[in-house]
């Protein structure tokens, strides 16, 4: 059940003000974007980047990144953004190392994705922290190292990212840069899966199924399986037709049930 999640980015608007005095201004144009009026954001956020505001030339670049408001333009989006990643800006520090990591607006660079993406982390933006993880993980750029992806993904899930919490529970499973331990992969499947990761329901239920770090249960492997498969894994709807064979009526009926409640409650205390 694999497999490691891709590199991400959280492209929110930003409502952190480096400026009090600036706070009536700038916030003028998150109620613009809230109401859907990014012709007025723009008109805000514009002067404001022009003065050098970080956080108006991160959101600047987010409409350009993504085209509201203006023509999609991946290239001025990497310029609004590399202005506020030099002030320091964390979330402008995450996004430039993924346009440096794809190539969008910028030539291909590894190198630069790995320096922005680790300043980013250390200030603690858990984008950049799970997505240096990533790299390190997968050797994405030549720099593969489990200890380090490791390192990186525990502090972007204990801040709850949920593809972190999810590779870290597949590193404790498969023994990469930590021993192996089924328990605490069981641990950070959960926590992933209790926010709604198909991948991650979909593990724990295989964990489930073969008692691996946890009592085994065809019920309850059933229960994540079928979650995770209405959530768009396809690992999730073979384990079900797997064990659908195995079951009884009586087990299937409340492993259905129990998926019911669970997905009700938000997939939270679905023991």
């Amino acid at each position: 059940m694999n497999p490691k999640k891709f590199f991400y980015l959280l492209m929110l608007f930003s409502g952190y003000l480096v400026c009090p005095v600036l706070n009536a201004d700038f916030q003028s144009g998150l109620d613009a974007v809230k109401r859907g009026d990014f012709g007025a954001a723009l008109n805000v956020w514009q002067p404001l980047a022009e003065e050098g505001i970080a956080t108006a030339q991160y959101n600047l670049g987010l409409m350009y990144k993504s085209g509201q408001g203006v023509d999609k333009d991946n290239k001025l989006a990497s310029e609004w953004f590399l202005l506020a990643a030099q002030q320091g800006f964390p979330a402008a520090q995450s996004g430039l190392a993924l346009m440096y990591l794809n190539g969008d607006g910028v030539p291909q660079d590894y190198g630069r994705a790995l320096k922005w993406y680790t300043l980013s982390a250390k200030q603690g933006d858990p984008d950049a922290q799970y997505n240096l993880g990533f790299m390190y993980d997968t050797g994405n750029g030549g720099v593969q190292d489990f200890k380090v992806a490791l390192k990186w993904y525990t502090l972007a899930a204990e801040q709850g990212f949920a593809l972190a919490e999810y590779n870290l529970g597949l590193m404790y499973k498969l023994g990469q840069g930590v021993d192996r331990d089924d328990e605490t992969a069981v641990l950070w499947y959960r926590k992933a899966a209790e926010q709604g990761l198909a991948s991650a329901q979909t593990n724990l239920g295989v964990m489930y199924a073969f008692g691996k770090g946890i009592k085994k249960d065809y019920v309850y492997a059933y229960m994540w399986g079928g979650l995770g498969a209405s959530n768009g894994s396809e690992n999730g709807r073979k384990l079900c037709d797997d064990f659908s064979q195995k079951m009884s009526p009586d087990q299937l009926f409340k492993a259905k049930g129990l998926a019911r409640k669970c997905k009700e409650a938000n997939y939270k205390d679905c023991y």
